[in-house]
């Protein structure tokens, strides 16, 4: 078999190459540049297959890198990403080893920074994370030490601040049970909610008492 045409198409960032004049190989540049490939080479069966085995190794190892580069992943969640774009099997598997022993995929880690993210921009309660974390398919272990930092107490209350801004000029009735439902879907129980609500209410009331006041009833 000879190689007849090679053809760069910059755009999708690929090369066609040809052999015998039909279509024998995608490659990307990366594959490309180490394969050493020219118009008028002979090539045999072995190489072709060899370079096809190199390009999809390249392919799911470059995808995951994307996809972690947008933001971190459990594996449960890379293994279904990397499935979509149509890495088979024996190759996934293959992958997910590179990942794990390279440490850019770890699901303790990724518990632990999830649980750090979700904590700075929404908090919620440790029984939502907890439920978050599994449904990414991270097993209770990796859970439940970042879970240990959690302050419920204080997230609730940086959870409502805002909301509770937002409900200035409410009747008491109405603003607990607004806020309440607020906390409830964050998933903080009846006694933290309360809490929060009253120190909320109490707060409010000492910065804008006439405001307040006249809502109060």
């Amino acid at each position: 078999m000879r190689i007849t045409a090679i053809e760069h198409q910059p755009r999708k960032r690929r090369y066609e190459v040809q052999i015998d004049f039909m279509l024998g190989l995608t490659l990307s540049p990366e594959v490309f540049a180490t394969s050493g490939l020219r118009v008028g080479q002979e090539i045999t069966l072995e190489r072709a297959t060899a370079l096809e085995e190199l390009q999809a190794r390249h392919f799911a190892m470059s995808s995951a890198m994307r996809l972690l580069a947008y933001r971190p992943r459990s594996e449960k969640e890379m293994r279904a990403a990397l499935q979509r774009k149509g890495v088979k099997a024996p190759l996934m598997a293959e992958t997910m080893t590179r990942l794990k022993e390279t440490r850019l995929l770890d699901d303790a880690e990724f518990a632990r920074s999830y649980v750090d993210q979700r904590d700075r921009s929404s908090p919620r309660s440790k029984r939502l994370l907890r439920a978050e974390l599994r449904s990414k398919g991270v097993d209770g272990g990796a859970i439940e030490r970042p879970l240990e930092a959690v302050d419920e107490a204080d997230a609730a209350y940086r959870a409502a601040c805002k909301r509770a801004r937002s409900l200035v000029g409410q009747a008491h009735p109405d603003f607990q049970r607004r806020l309440g439902d607020f906390l409830l879907r964050r998933g903080f129980g009846y006694d933290t909610s309360r809490e929060v609500m009253n120190r909320l209410w109490g707060e409010l009331r000492a910065e804008s008492p006439t405001e307040i006041d006249s809502f109060a009833q």
